[in-house]
C-alpha cells in the first residue's frame, strides 16, 4: 500500500492549520499594556502629534491653552512628531519612555523638544468642600514666579518647567495674582472659580514680551 499520499495530505493540513493560527494571534501582552498621556498645549500653534505616523489626538486638534485629556498611548521609549495643523512637516520629534498604567502630563512650551517637558501624575480627589491644584510655569522667559490665592501666598520660587504638588483648596471663586519671585507687582491678575472635588493644573504660558496670545498670562486644566 501507498502510505505516501495520506501523508502528505496531513502534512499539509497541518501546515496550514499553523499559518492560520500565527495569522489569527492574539496580541501579546506588551502590545495590550498602555499609559495615559495628557497633552498640554501651552503656545499659540494649534498642534497635533503622531506615533509611528498616526495621529494620536484623533478627536480633536490641540487649540491654544488647551489639552488632550488623558488618552491611552503606548509604552516603553517611543518617538512622537508633533505638527502645526495644516502643515505637513514635523515640528519636532520627542522620544518618551513611558510607564504601564501610570498617568502624564506632557507640556508643550514651544517649537522644538527642549521647551517641552512631562510630569508624572498621581491624581487624587479632595472632600466636596475643597479641590486640589497645582501650578506649572510653562513660560521660557519668566524667570522665577510666585503665585498667590486672595492675596494668601500658595506657590513661591517657581522656575521654568517647574511642577509644584497639588495643594488643597477651598472651593468657589479665587483672585490669582502670579508675580515674579521677590517682586510686589502682578504680572497676571485672574479671577477663577473651582468647583468641588475637582483636580485642577494652573499654568504660567506666554513670553513676557509678548503680544496677542502670546502675551505672559494663566491658563487651566482639569486633570479629574
Amino acid at each position: 500500500m501507498n502510505y505516501k499520499l495520506p501523508f502528505l495530505i496531513i502534512l499539509l493540513l497541518a501546515l496550514g492549520f499553523t499559518a492560520c493560527k500565527k495569522n489569527n494571534d492574539a496580541p501579546s501582552a506588551e502590545d495590550t499594556l498602555a499609559a495615559n498621556l495628557n497633552v498640554v498645549n501651552t503656545t499659540t500653534d494649534t498642534l497635533n502629534y503622531y506615533l509611528n505616523g498616526s495621529r494620536v489626538n484623533t478627536t480633536s486638534s490641540l487649540y491654544p491653552f488647551g489639552s488632550s485629556g488623558y488618552v491611552g498611548v503606548k509604552i516603553g521609549e517611543q518617538n512622537y512628531q508633533f505638527k502645526r495643523l495644516g502643515n505637513a512637516d514635523v515640528l519636532f520629534n520627542l522620544p518618551l519612555a513611558l510607564d504601564t498604567n501610570k498617568s502624564y502630563s506632557l507640556y508643550v512650551s514651544g517649537r522644538s523638544a527642549e521647551q517641552s517637558f512631562t510630569s508624572l501624575d498621581t491624581i487624587a480627589s479632595d472632600s466636596l468642600s475643597r479641590v486640589k491644584i497645582r501650578f506649572v510655569n510653562a513660560s521660557p522667559d519668566a524667570g522665577n514666579l510666585d503665585v498667590s490665592f486672595n492675596d494668601t501666598l500658595k506657590f513661591s520660587v517657581r522656575p521654568y518647567k517647574s511642577i509644584s504638588v497639588f495643594l488643597p483648596v477651598t472651593v468657589g471663586e479665587k483672585h490669582i495674582k502670579v508675580f515674579k519671585s521677590g517682586t510686589t507687582t502682578a504680572i497676571s491678575d485672574t479671577t477663577r472659580t473651582f468647583t468641588a472635588s475637582r483636580v485642577y493644573t494652573l499654568f504660567a504660558k506666554g513670553s513676557l514680551t509678548g503680544t496677542g496670545g502670546a502675551k505672559f498670562g494663566t491658563g487651566l486644566v482639569v486633570n479629574r
